[in-house]
Protein backbone atom coordinates (compact mmCIF):
# COMPACT_ATOMS: atom_id res chain seq x y z
CA UNK A 1 0.00 0.00 0.00
CA UNK A 2 1.51 3.35 -1.07
CA UNK A 3 1.49 6.46 1.06
CA UNK A 4 -1.13 7.96 -1.26
CA UNK A 5 -3.55 5.08 -0.67
CA UNK A 6 -3.24 5.36 3.10
CA UNK A 7 -6.36 7.41 3.70
CA UNK A 8 -7.18 9.09 7.05
CA UNK A 9 -10.42 7.10 7.24
CA UNK A 10 -8.29 4.06 8.11
CA UNK A 11 -7.71 5.56 11.57
CA UNK A 12 -11.24 4.45 12.51
CA UNK A 13 -10.30 0.80 11.85
CA UNK A 14 -8.99 -1.37 14.71
CA UNK A 15 -7.54 -3.77 12.13
CA UNK A 16 -5.46 -0.97 10.59
CA UNK A 17 -4.03 -0.02 13.98
CA UNK A 18 -3.16 -3.66 14.62
CA UNK A 19 -1.61 -4.53 11.27
CA UNK A 20 -1.42 -1.44 9.06
CA UNK A 21 1.34 1.10 8.57
CA UNK A 22 -0.23 3.75 10.76
CA UNK A 23 3.02 5.66 11.35
CA UNK A 24 3.42 6.13 7.60
CA UNK A 25 -0.12 7.52 7.44
CA UNK A 26 0.52 9.82 10.39
CA UNK A 27 3.71 11.13 8.75
CA UNK A 28 1.67 12.04 5.69
CA UNK A 29 -1.02 13.69 7.81
CA UNK A 30 1.51 15.70 9.83
CA UNK A 31 2.94 16.97 6.56
CA UNK A 32 -0.21 17.58 4.52
CA UNK A 33 -3.30 17.56 6.76
CA UNK A 34 -2.32 17.96 10.42
CA UNK A 35 -5.86 18.86 11.50
CA UNK A 36 -8.24 16.78 9.43
CA UNK A 37 -12.06 16.41 9.54
CA UNK A 38 -13.56 12.89 9.51
CA UNK A 39 -17.26 13.01 8.57
CA UNK A 40 -19.73 11.06 10.74
CA UNK A 41 -20.08 7.33 10.10
CA UNK A 42 -20.27 4.62 12.75
CA UNK A 43 -18.20 7.00 14.82
CA UNK A 44 -19.35 10.59 15.23
CA UNK A 45 -17.55 13.21 13.17
CA UNK A 46 -14.21 14.32 14.58
CA UNK A 47 -11.01 16.22 13.88
CA UNK A 48 -7.73 14.31 13.78
CA UNK A 49 -4.79 16.16 15.35
CA UNK A 50 -1.39 14.66 14.54
CA UNK A 51 1.31 17.27 15.25
CA UNK A 52 3.10 17.49 18.60
CA UNK A 53 2.63 21.23 19.14
CA UNK A 54 -1.08 21.06 18.36
CA UNK A 55 -1.54 18.11 20.72
CA UNK A 56 0.16 20.00 23.55
CA UNK A 57 -1.91 23.10 22.78
CA UNK A 58 -5.15 21.12 23.17
CA UNK A 59 -3.94 19.43 26.36
CA UNK A 60 -2.92 22.80 27.76
CA UNK A 61 -6.29 24.52 27.32
CA UNK A 62 -9.06 22.60 29.13
CA UNK A 63 -11.29 25.69 29.07
CA UNK A 64 -11.53 25.42 25.27
CA UNK A 65 -11.08 21.66 24.93
CA UNK A 66 -13.25 19.84 27.45
CA UNK A 67 -12.95 16.27 28.75
CA UNK A 68 -16.43 16.18 30.26
CA UNK A 69 -18.17 14.59 27.24
CA UNK A 70 -15.69 11.74 26.98
CA UNK A 71 -12.01 11.21 26.18
CA UNK A 72 -12.33 8.24 23.82
CA UNK A 73 -14.11 7.82 20.51
CA UNK A 74 -17.19 5.59 20.80
CA UNK A 75 -19.83 4.61 18.26
CA UNK A 76 -22.46 7.33 17.91
CA UNK A 77 -25.15 4.77 18.77
CA UNK A 78 -23.75 4.49 22.32
CA UNK A 79 -24.09 8.20 23.08
CA UNK A 80 -21.79 10.00 25.48
CA UNK A 81 -19.61 8.24 28.04
CA UNK A 82 -21.57 7.58 31.27
CA UNK A 83 -18.60 8.80 33.29
CA UNK A 84 -18.85 12.29 31.79
CA UNK A 85 -18.33 14.92 34.49
CA UNK A 86 -17.93 12.30 37.21
CA UNK A 87 -14.46 10.74 36.96
CA UNK A 88 -10.87 11.90 37.06
CA UNK A 89 -10.50 11.40 33.31
CA UNK A 90 -13.82 12.99 32.38
CA UNK A 91 -13.93 16.22 34.36
CA UNK A 92 -12.59 19.72 33.76
CA UNK A 93 -11.10 22.23 36.17
CA UNK A 94 -11.92 23.23 38.81
CA UNK A 95 -13.77 19.99 39.65
CA UNK A 96 -11.02 17.86 38.12
CA UNK A 97 -8.41 19.34 40.46
CA UNK A 98 -10.61 18.86 43.51
CA UNK A 99 -11.42 15.26 42.59
CA UNK A 100 -7.78 14.53 41.83
CA UNK A 101 -6.70 16.03 45.17
CA UNK A 102 -8.70 13.36 47.04
CA UNK A 103 -6.22 10.66 46.01
CA UNK A 104 -3.17 12.54 44.70
CA UNK A 105 -1.10 11.78 47.81
CA UNK A 106 -1.28 8.06 47.03
CA UNK A 107 0.23 8.65 43.56
CA UNK A 108 2.83 11.33 44.20
CA UNK A 109 6.53 10.64 43.79
CA UNK A 110 7.15 10.11 47.51
CA UNK A 111 4.32 7.58 47.91
CA UNK A 112 5.35 5.76 44.76
CA UNK A 113 9.00 5.56 45.86
CA UNK A 114 7.87 3.92 49.09
CA UNK A 115 6.57 1.03 46.94
CA UNK A 116 9.88 0.45 45.17
CA UNK A 117 10.80 -2.65 47.17
CA UNK A 118 7.35 -4.19 46.72
CA UNK A 119 7.36 -3.56 42.98
CA UNK A 120 10.83 -5.01 42.59
CA UNK A 121 9.72 -8.13 44.48
CA UNK A 122 6.63 -8.44 42.26
CA UNK A 123 8.77 -8.09 39.14
CA UNK A 124 11.23 -10.68 40.45
CA UNK A 125 8.44 -13.15 41.18
CA UNK A 126 6.94 -12.70 37.68
CA UNK A 127 10.28 -13.08 35.90
CA UNK A 128 11.32 -16.07 38.05
CA UNK A 129 8.02 -17.82 37.33
CA UNK A 130 8.51 -17.23 33.60
CA UNK A 131 12.01 -18.72 33.73
CA UNK A 132 10.78 -21.79 35.62
CA UNK A 133 8.07 -22.41 33.01
CA UNK A 134 10.55 -22.14 30.17
CA UNK A 135 8.34 -19.74 28.22
CA UNK A 136 5.58 -17.29 28.99
CA UNK A 137 3.26 -14.71 27.51
CA UNK A 138 5.16 -11.62 28.61
CA UNK A 139 2.16 -9.37 27.88
CA UNK A 140 -0.07 -11.22 30.35
CA UNK A 141 2.15 -13.22 32.70
CA UNK A 142 4.53 -10.38 33.45
CA UNK A 143 3.35 -6.95 32.26
CA UNK A 144 -0.39 -7.14 32.88
CA UNK A 145 -0.05 -8.96 36.20
CA UNK A 146 2.52 -6.46 37.47
CA UNK A 147 0.27 -3.56 36.44
CA UNK A 148 -2.86 -5.05 38.03
CA UNK A 149 -1.20 -6.07 41.29
CA UNK A 150 0.21 -2.55 41.67
CA UNK A 151 -3.13 -0.75 41.33
CA UNK A 152 -4.83 -3.36 43.52
CA UNK A 153 -2.30 -2.62 46.26
CA UNK A 154 -2.79 1.14 45.98
CA UNK A 155 -6.56 0.73 45.97
CA UNK A 156 -6.31 -1.29 49.19
CA UNK A 157 -7.63 -4.58 47.87
CA UNK A 158 -6.67 -7.75 49.77
CA UNK A 159 -3.71 -9.52 48.17
CA UNK A 160 -5.75 -12.68 47.88
CA UNK A 161 -8.06 -10.85 45.45
CA UNK A 162 -5.34 -9.71 43.03
CA UNK A 163 -5.57 -12.78 40.81
CA UNK A 164 -9.37 -12.52 40.51
CA UNK A 165 -9.12 -8.84 39.58
CA UNK A 166 -6.48 -9.72 36.98
CA UNK A 167 -8.71 -12.47 35.52
CA UNK A 168 -11.78 -10.24 35.32
CA UNK A 169 -9.94 -7.32 33.72
CA UNK A 170 -8.20 -9.65 31.27
CA UNK A 171 -11.55 -11.12 30.22
CA UNK A 172 -13.10 -7.67 29.82
CA UNK A 173 -10.14 -6.21 27.89
CA UNK A 174 -9.97 -9.26 25.61
CA UNK A 175 -13.69 -8.91 24.83
CA UNK A 176 -13.19 -5.13 24.39
CA UNK A 177 -15.81 -4.46 27.04
CA UNK A 178 -15.84 -1.52 29.38
CA UNK A 179 -15.31 -2.64 32.96
CA UNK A 180 -18.57 -0.85 33.82
CA UNK A 181 -20.44 -3.45 31.73
CA UNK A 182 -18.58 -6.47 33.11
CA UNK A 183 -20.61 -7.71 36.06
CA UNK A 184 -18.00 -9.76 37.97
CA UNK A 185 -15.68 -6.82 38.48
CA UNK A 186 -18.45 -4.27 39.01
CA UNK A 187 -19.95 -6.49 41.71
CA UNK A 188 -16.52 -6.64 43.29
CA UNK A 189 -16.25 -2.83 43.16
CA UNK A 190 -19.68 -2.51 44.79
CA UNK A 191 -18.64 -4.83 47.62
CA UNK A 192 -15.37 -2.92 48.06
CA UNK A 193 -17.19 0.42 48.16
CA UNK A 194 -19.76 -0.82 50.70
CA UNK A 195 -17.02 -2.27 52.87
CA UNK A 196 -15.08 1.02 52.90
CA UNK A 197 -18.17 3.16 53.48
CA UNK A 198 -19.08 0.98 56.48
CA UNK A 199 -15.86 1.73 58.38
CA UNK A 200 -13.80 4.75 59.38
CA UNK A 201 -11.91 6.33 56.46
CA UNK A 202 -8.76 4.47 55.42
CA UNK A 203 -5.81 6.01 53.59
CA UNK A 204 -5.97 3.67 50.58
CA UNK A 205 -7.55 4.90 47.37
CA UNK A 206 -10.76 2.91 47.85
CA UNK A 207 -11.24 4.44 51.30
CA UNK A 208 -10.36 7.96 50.18
CA UNK A 209 -12.91 7.83 47.35
CA UNK A 210 -15.61 6.09 49.42
CA UNK A 211 -15.46 8.93 51.98
CA UNK A 212 -14.49 11.64 49.50
CA UNK A 213 -16.29 14.93 49.04
CA UNK A 214 -15.93 17.84 46.62
CA UNK A 215 -16.93 21.28 47.90
CA UNK A 216 -18.49 19.60 50.95
CA UNK A 217 -20.70 17.30 48.89
CA UNK A 218 -19.90 13.57 49.25
CA UNK A 219 -19.25 11.65 46.06
CA UNK A 220 -22.26 9.64 44.94
CA UNK A 221 -22.03 5.87 44.79
CA UNK A 222 -22.00 6.07 40.99
CA UNK A 223 -19.07 8.51 41.11
CA UNK A 224 -17.15 6.24 43.47
CA UNK A 225 -17.70 3.16 41.31
CA UNK A 226 -16.89 4.97 38.07
CA UNK A 227 -13.62 6.22 39.56
CA UNK A 228 -12.76 2.69 40.73
CA UNK A 229 -13.34 1.56 37.13
CA UNK A 230 -11.35 4.50 35.74
CA UNK A 231 -8.27 3.67 37.84
CA UNK A 232 -8.32 -0.10 37.36
CA UNK A 233 -9.11 0.25 33.65
CA UNK A 234 -6.00 2.40 33.17
CA UNK A 235 -3.86 -0.64 33.98
CA UNK A 236 -4.40 -1.83 30.42
CA UNK A 237 -2.24 1.05 29.16
CA UNK A 238 0.46 0.42 31.76
CA UNK A 239 0.65 -3.28 30.91
CA UNK A 240 0.74 -2.61 27.18
CA UNK A 241 3.55 -0.07 27.65
CA UNK A 242 5.70 -2.68 29.40
CA UNK A 243 4.90 -5.34 26.80
CA UNK A 244 5.61 -2.98 23.88
CA UNK A 245 8.82 -1.95 25.57
CA UNK A 246 9.91 -5.58 25.84
CA UNK A 247 9.11 -6.14 22.17
CA UNK A 248 11.13 -3.04 21.23
CA UNK A 249 14.13 -4.36 23.14
CA UNK A 250 13.82 -7.72 21.38
CA UNK A 251 13.65 -5.97 18.00
CA UNK A 252 16.64 -3.73 18.84
CA UNK A 253 19.17 -6.05 20.51
CA UNK A 254 21.87 -3.38 20.22
CA UNK A 255 19.88 -1.16 22.57
CA UNK A 256 19.32 -4.02 25.02
CA UNK A 257 23.08 -4.68 25.03
CA UNK A 258 23.71 -0.97 25.48
CA UNK A 259 21.54 -1.01 28.60
CA UNK A 260 23.30 -4.12 29.92
CA UNK A 261 26.62 -2.32 29.62
CA UNK A 262 25.48 0.96 31.16
CA UNK A 263 22.64 0.94 33.68
CA UNK A 264 22.98 4.68 34.09
CA UNK A 265 20.80 4.78 30.96
CA UNK A 266 17.78 3.36 32.83
CA UNK A 267 16.10 6.78 33.48
CA UNK A 268 16.36 7.83 29.81
CA UNK A 269 15.47 4.28 28.71
CA UNK A 270 12.20 4.48 30.67
CA UNK A 271 11.21 7.69 28.88
CA UNK A 272 12.14 6.26 25.47
CA UNK A 273 10.18 3.06 26.15
CA UNK A 274 7.13 5.16 27.06
CA UNK A 275 7.52 7.36 23.96
CA UNK A 276 8.04 4.37 21.67
CA UNK A 277 5.13 2.40 23.12
CA UNK A 278 2.60 5.26 23.25
CA UNK A 279 0.07 2.63 24.34
CA UNK A 280 -2.76 5.15 24.61
CA UNK A 281 -3.50 5.59 20.90
CA UNK A 282 -5.77 8.57 21.18
CA UNK A 283 -7.30 11.04 23.59
CA UNK A 284 -10.40 13.05 22.71
CA UNK A 285 -11.67 16.50 23.69
CA UNK A 286 -14.80 18.49 22.82
CA UNK A 287 -14.57 22.18 21.96
CA UNK A 288 -16.50 24.57 24.20
CA UNK A 289 -16.55 27.31 21.56
CA UNK A 290 -15.31 28.07 18.05
CA UNK A 291 -11.55 27.73 17.73
CA UNK A 292 -8.81 27.75 15.10
CA UNK A 293 -6.28 24.92 15.32
CA UNK A 294 -3.64 24.14 12.72
CA UNK A 295 -5.30 26.61 10.35
CA UNK A 296 -8.70 24.87 10.58
CA UNK A 297 -11.84 26.51 11.95
CA UNK A 298 -13.37 24.16 14.52
CA UNK A 299 -16.96 24.69 15.64
CA UNK A 300 -18.25 24.60 19.19
CA UNK A 301 -19.17 21.06 20.18
CA UNK A 302 -16.81 19.39 17.68
CA UNK A 303 -14.77 16.40 18.82
CA UNK A 304 -11.00 16.74 18.57
CA UNK A 305 -8.94 13.53 18.63
CA UNK A 306 -5.27 13.66 19.59
CA UNK A 307 -3.23 10.82 18.06
CA UNK A 308 -0.52 10.42 20.70
CA UNK A 309 1.80 7.98 18.85
CA UNK A 310 1.87 10.49 15.98
CA UNK A 311 2.79 13.37 18.29
CA UNK A 312 5.54 11.21 19.81
CA UNK A 313 7.07 10.63 16.36
CA UNK A 314 6.76 14.24 15.18
CA UNK A 315 9.94 15.24 13.36
CA UNK A 316 9.65 18.81 14.64
CA UNK A 317 9.79 17.68 18.27
CA UNK A 318 12.05 14.61 18.22
CA UNK A 319 15.29 14.34 16.22
CA UNK A 320 15.26 11.15 14.16
CA UNK A 321 11.92 10.15 15.74
CA UNK A 322 11.71 6.68 14.20
CA UNK A 323 14.98 5.66 15.82
CA UNK A 324 14.66 3.72 19.10
CA UNK A 325 17.33 5.33 21.29
CA UNK A 326 17.56 4.49 25.00
CA UNK A 327 19.89 7.44 25.50
CA UNK A 328 17.51 9.99 23.95
CA UNK A 329 17.66 13.35 25.74
CA UNK A 330 15.01 16.10 26.12
CA UNK A 331 12.34 13.48 25.60
CA UNK A 332 9.18 15.49 26.33
CA UNK A 333 6.77 12.87 25.03
CA UNK A 334 3.01 12.94 25.60
CA UNK A 335 2.56 9.20 26.18
CA UNK A 336 1.15 9.99 29.64
CA UNK A 337 -0.78 13.09 28.61
CA UNK A 338 0.10 16.66 29.56
CA UNK A 339 -1.34 19.65 31.37
CA UNK A 340 -4.27 19.26 33.75
CA UNK A 341 -4.84 15.69 32.60
CA UNK A 342 -1.27 14.43 32.83
CA UNK A 343 -1.73 10.85 34.02
CA UNK A 344 -2.05 10.68 37.81
CA UNK A 345 -0.23 7.34 37.57
CA UNK A 346 2.73 8.75 35.64
CA UNK A 347 5.22 8.28 38.49
CA UNK A 348 3.84 4.80 39.02
CA UNK A 349 4.25 3.85 35.35
CA UNK A 350 7.88 4.97 35.47
CA UNK A 351 8.53 3.10 38.72
CA UNK A 352 7.07 -0.12 37.30
CA UNK A 353 9.48 0.04 34.37
CA UNK A 354 12.21 1.03 36.80
CA UNK A 355 11.54 -2.17 38.77
CA UNK A 356 11.16 -4.47 35.77
CA UNK A 357 14.23 -3.44 33.76
CA UNK A 358 16.83 -4.09 36.50
CA UNK A 359 15.15 -7.39 37.35
CA UNK A 360 15.42 -8.54 33.73
CA UNK A 361 19.02 -7.36 33.57
CA UNK A 362 19.89 -9.19 36.78
CA UNK A 363 18.00 -12.40 36.11
CA UNK A 364 17.90 -13.03 32.38
CA UNK A 365 20.87 -14.25 30.39
CA UNK A 366 18.85 -14.15 27.18
CA UNK A 367 15.29 -13.31 26.12
CA UNK A 368 13.91 -14.40 22.76
CA UNK A 369 10.58 -14.57 20.97
CA UNK A 370 8.88 -17.95 21.32
CA UNK A 371 6.00 -17.54 18.86
CA UNK A 372 3.95 -15.02 16.89
CA UNK A 373 3.16 -11.65 18.45
CA UNK A 374 -0.60 -10.99 18.50
CA UNK A 375 -1.44 -7.27 18.55
CA UNK A 376 -4.39 -5.66 20.30
CA UNK A 377 -7.11 -4.70 17.83
CA UNK A 378 -8.32 -1.31 19.01
CA UNK A 379 -8.32 2.37 18.12
CA UNK A 380 -7.92 3.31 21.80
CA UNK A 381 -4.86 1.31 22.90
CA UNK A 382 -2.01 -0.46 21.15
CA UNK A 383 0.60 -3.08 21.90
CA UNK A 384 0.91 -6.85 22.07
CA UNK A 385 -2.12 -8.72 23.37
CA UNK A 386 0.15 -11.78 23.37
CA UNK A 387 3.95 -11.71 23.47
CA UNK A 388 5.35 -15.26 23.81
CA UNK A 389 8.97 -15.25 24.99
CA UNK A 390 11.58 -17.56 26.45
CA UNK A 391 13.60 -16.12 29.32
CA UNK A 392 16.82 -17.99 30.06
CA UNK A 393 18.34 -17.56 33.50
CA UNK A 394 21.89 -16.37 34.04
Amino acid sequence: MTVETLEPALLASPEFHAAGDRHRLWRRMRRDMPVYWHPPAELPGFWSVTRYDDVRAVYGDPAKFSSADGVLLRPASLGNDPGGGRTLALTDPPRHRKLRSLIAARFNARAVRSMQGVLRAQARAAVTAAIERGSCDFAQDVAARLSISTICRIMGMPEGDFESVYRWTHEAFKAQKSLTTYLPIMNYFIDLMCQRKGVAPTDDVAGLLAHGAVDGTPLTEEEILLNFENLVGATENAGLSMATGMLALLEHPDQWQRLREDRRLIPSAIEELLRWASSATHSMRTTTGPHVLGGQSIAAGDRVVLWLPSANRDESAFPDPDRFDLGRQRNRHVALGAGEHACIGGSLARLQLGALLPELLDTAREIELAGPVIPVRSIAVSGPAQLPVRIMAR
